[in-house]
């Protein structure tokens, strides 16, 4: 099995990254939830439940599941390169006070590895520091229980980084919540044994955000790419660069999405769920503006035609198929809006026609199974709460080719 190998969102999936949702989600509280994303508070055991049957799920199913902090354990394979980690995440956790950094490394170095990283995911409370003082001017004046902010976000796994054919966009996150998050990508793809030669496509330390939720691989030449607002128009620029020069690709498909939490990103409103078959947010049906992104005459350089297209021509011309769409939650606005803001239209395919997506979405779930989609439901009351669904949870490493 290759380590790297996604040229669809279709195709039979052999291999993902998964994170367990952890105690970070147990840091969470009323006074931070906006500052940190979230709009309520998962209770941790039962999100827990709810994604072991996720997983399970895809076990059952021939997928193999990798956790993403045994990757970031097996990259850190040396004192060398666990002592760097620990202080490029003192670094961008902003922890200033040289006394504070030292006990920090002290506590880290006092654990093993995994329990380390658990640490740095779930937040370093300031009771839980050995010796712990307020030292400087923030500690006194700021009324909040941390030194390192947790990442709840992180069971995401979708957005931080996203594979592109055979190499990865290890992505530059909208919100500072966020950024923290690709420190774990930038050491896999650093220094895992399996992953440390993988191609590149983009960078944390590019300047503008892009995120993985906005990325759909559709074919080995074709990438659609939202236009969100978590991802930046010269982000997609960056990136279409890129792929032009290292792959085959021959279009990236920019769709222009509102800029706003409800379709934060492309795969809140679309996803794929057969070779055919597009899962789609009734608002979206008809015409937006989109922009086909082709290779310059010269190198380096880009050609844009904008379009005002619906989804269903845009890419019935492009996978030259006729493509159907199912609207999430049906044609009825009020039913369309509730399962659309309970991830209804973020589906996991994990083989043609055979998708993974959350039960409360009922009326989704029975237009899918009209259209011959296979349904595998998975329970979701409190992974929910974050605000997506089966595919933002999953991060794809390998898919078989599509023959």
């Amino acid at each position: 099995m290759l380590p790297l190998n996604v040229y669809s969102e279709v195709a039979p999936l052999k291999r993902v990254l998964l994170h367990r949702p952890g105690k970070e989600l147990e840091n969470l509280t009323p006074k931070w939830l906006k500052e940190l994303l979230f709009d309520d508070i998962p209770w941790l055991e039962k999100a827990q439940e709810e994604h072991d049957y996720f997983k399970n799920i895809l076990n059952q199913h021939g997928v193999e599941v990798v956790y993403l902090d045994d990757l970031v354990v097996e990259s850190l394979n040396t004192p060398q390169i666990k002592r760097e980690f620990i202080n490029q995440f003192i670094y961008e956790s902003h922890v200033t006070n040289p006394t504070t950094q030292k006990k920090i490394i002290d506590f880290f170095l006092s654990m093993d590895t995994k329990d380390m990283i658990h640490h740095t995911m779930a937040g370093i409370c300031k009771e839980s520091l050995p010796g712990f003082k307020k030292r400087s001017l923030k500690d006194h004046i700021r009324d909040y229980p941390f030194i390192t902010d947790p990442m709840p976000n992180l069971y995401y796994t979708r957005d931080s980084f996203a594979i592109i054919f055979d190499g990865v966009s290890l992505n530059k996150m909208f919100r500072k919540a966020r950024r923290r998050e690709t420190i774990y990508g930038e050491y896999i793809f650093k220094y895992h044994p399996l992953y440390k030669n993988t191609k590149h496509f983009y960078s944390r330390y590019d300047r503008y955000s892009i995120e993985g939720g906005d990325i759909l691989v559709l074919t080995d030449q074709i990438v659609a790419i939202g236009i969100s607002e978590r991802t930046e128009p010269d982000a997609i620029e960056t990136i279409a660069k890129t792929l032009f020069k290292e792959t085959d690709a021959q279009v990236i498909l920019a769709i222009d999405l509102p800029k706003k939490r409800s379709s934060m990103h492309l795969d809140t409103v679309l996803t794929q769920v057969d070779l055919d078959k597009f899962l789609i947010h009734t608002d979206f049906q008809g015409k937006l503006n989109v922009y086909e992104i082709y290779r310059g005459s010269k190198p380096g350089t880009l050609k844009m035609f904008e379009k005002e297209y619906s989804i269903k021509r845009l890419f019935s011309y492009h996978l030259k198929r006729k493509i159907t769409l199912i609207p999430c939650g049906g044609d009825n606005e009020v039913a369309a809006d509730r399962e659309q803001w309970g991830d209804g239209a973020n589906a996991l395919c994990i083989s043609p026609g055979v998708v993974v997506v959350y039960e409360r979405n009922q009326i989704t779930n029975q237009l899918l199974r009209a259209e011959g989609v296979t349904t595998l439901t998975i329970p979701s009351s409190e992974l929910s709460r974050g605000r997506g669904g089966p595919r933002c949870m999953s991060m794809p490493l390998v898919r078989e080719d599509i023959k």
